[in-house]
């Protein structure tokens, strides 16, 4: 996935904001919290979301993929794709949804009301 396919997968999810920060940082927001992350890794693509503790568990082991850096050393349930094999585009698309999922599941409800997100 390139960084233009990812910026534009990632603003076609609901109540999305994007800024380019911590040193040209793609970075996608929910609410004002970060779900996604484009960059970090030496150059090279990098992709790093927010995952379940299952999928942490799941994730952190495999090719290509790796505990973020600097999150997940503070306890933070975040993956980087960072290297071939790792993710397909479509399951990192997959990812990608369920971090925003996560991270808006932690706004306040009353935000998440406004936004219009999570009202089943």
């Amino acid at each position: 996935m390139t960084y233009d396919e990812y910026n534009e997968f990632c603003g076609s999810l609901a109540a999305t904001s994007y800024v380019v920060q911590w040193g040209g940082a793609h970075v996608w927001k929910v609410g004002g919290k970060v779900f996604a992350i484009g960059g970090w890794a030496d150059g090279q693509p990098a992709y790093t979301f927010k995952v379940s503790d299952i999928g942490y568990e799941i994730l952190r082991t495999q090719e290509g993929l790796r505990p973020a850096p600097y999150l997940a050393s503070r306890g933070m349930k975040w993956i980087q794709h960072y290297a071939e094999p790792g993710l397909s585009d479509d399951e990192l698309k997959q990812y990608l949804e369920q971090s925003h999922h996560i991270v808006s599941l932690g706004l306040t409800k009353k935000l998440q009301k406004e936004l219009g997100l999570n009202q089943d």
